[in-house]
C-alpha cells in the first residue's frame, strides 16, 4: 500500500511546485507536458503566467495574437510548460537568455528545476557566459554603479551610495554573484511585482521572490552557470520523432536579431531520411516557443 502511494505524493509535490521535473530517459531531451487554462473574468496574461510560473513573454508568444491586458473570457490558453532541455551539460545552473528561463539542474536527483527569469533589457544586455556563484548573500544591500545612478539622475532621482536590505532594495532578499567580469553580475530576486520574463534589468538575472527562495539555499558557492542564447532547440527523441521548438531572437542594442535558420544538424538529419524540411521551417518561423513534432516515429515504417 505504502509503494503504491509513493508515485502518487511525488505526483503532488510535482504538481504544487510546477517548475520542478523528473530527467528525461536515455536519448530524450524533453520534460514536462503542456497545460492549458480557461481564462476567468478579469485576468490578465500577467496574473495567468505568474499562477504558472512562466514568464509572460512566453506566454505571449504560445498564444499569439491575445490581448495580454484583457484576455476573452473563458478563451483557453496555451501553458508552454512542455520544454526542450537545452544542449549543454545537465549540471549546475543554465540560462537561456533567448527563453527568459534558469535551467537548475540536479541530476544526483534526477530532476531539473525550471523557471522564468528577467535579463537585461536592450543597450543593458546580459552576456553568454561560463562561470561560477562566486558569492551568495541573504538581505542583501545594493551599491548602484555609476552609470546605473547617471540614469536615475536624469530622471530626477537621486540614488543613495549604498541601498540598505529591506523592502525597497531592488535585489529583493537573495542575491548570488556570478565569477563572470568583475563581478558585476547577479542573479538575485526583486521587490517588483513585475518584470519576471521580461528583458527589464540593467544586466542581471532577476528571479521572482518564491523562487529564488526556493533556490538559494540549494545553490553551493563555485555551482557552475552557464548562460547562452539559443532561440532554437531541437529534440531526437528515442522512437526517432523529431520535435523543434523556436523562440523569437533578442534584439541586440543596434537594434539587429539573430537570423533564425535550420540548424545543420537537423538539415543533415533530414536529408539522410529524405524528409521534407517545410513543417520544421514554419515552427521556425511562428517562433511560439512550443515543442512541435516536426517528424512523426511513423516514419521509419
Amino acid at each position: 500500500m505504502l509503494r503504491s502511494l509513493v508515485p502518487l505524493l511525488y505526483c503532488l509535490s510535482l504538481s504544487a511546485f510546477a517548475a520542478t521535473y523528473q530527467l528525461p530517459s536515455e536519448g530524450s531531451n524533453i520534460v514536462g507536458r503542456t497545460q492549458y487554462h480557461q481564462v476567468a473574468a478579469g485576468e490578465s496574461l500577467a496574473d495567468i503566467a505568474k499562477r504558472y510560473d512562466v514568464g509572460f513573454l512566453s506566454l505571449m508568444a504560445a498564444n499569439k495574437g491575445v490581448d495580454p491586458f484583457l484576455p476573452s473570457e473563458n478563451y483557453v490558453l496555451t501553458i508552454p510548460t512542455r520544454i526542450i532541455l537545452p544542449n549543454v551539460p545537465r549540471e549546475g545552473i543554465v540560462i537561456n537568455l533567448a527563453e527568459l528561463r534558469l535551467y537548475y539542474f540536479q541530476p544526483d536527483k534526477n530532476l531539473v528545476h525550471i523557471f522564468p527569469v528577467g535579463i537585461g533589457r536592450i543597450g543593458r544586455d546580459t552576456p553568454e557566459m561560463e562561470t561560477s556563484v562566486s558569492q551568495k548573500k541573504q538581505n542583501p544591500t545594493w551599491t548602484p554603479p555609476k552609470s546605473i545612478r547617471k540614469e536615475y539622475r536624469e530622471k530626477g532621482i537621486e540614488l543613495p551610495d549604498i541601498m540598505p536590505a529591506g523592502p525597497d532594495n531592488p535585489l529583493g532578499d537573495y542575491a548570488m554573484r556570478l565569477a563572470y567580469g568583475v563581478g558585476e553580475y547577479l542573479i538575485h530576486g526583486t521587490n517588483k511585482d513585475f518584470g519576471i520574463g521580461l528583458r527589464v534589468s540593467s544586466g542581471c538575472i532577476r528571479m521572482d521572490p518564491k523562487d529564488i527562495d526556493w533556490l538559494f539555499p540549494k545553490v553551493n558557492l563555485g555551482e557552475k552557470v552557464r548562460v547562452i542564447n539559443e532561440p532554437i532547440k531541437v529534440a531526437l527523441e528515442p522512437d526517432r520523432s523529431v520535435f523543434v521548438e523556436a523562440h523569437e531572437p533578442l534584439t541586440r542594442s543596434d537594434g539587429s536579431k539573430k537570423a533564425l535558420v535550420l540548424p545543420e544538424e537537423l538539415r543533415w538529419w533530414l536529408d539522410e531520411f529524405d524528409l521534407s524540411d517545410a513543417k520544421a521551417k514554419a515552427v521556425i518561423l511562428a517562433q511560439n516557443g512550443v515543442p512541435v513534432e516536426v517528424v512523426s516515429p511513423s516514419f521509419i515504417e
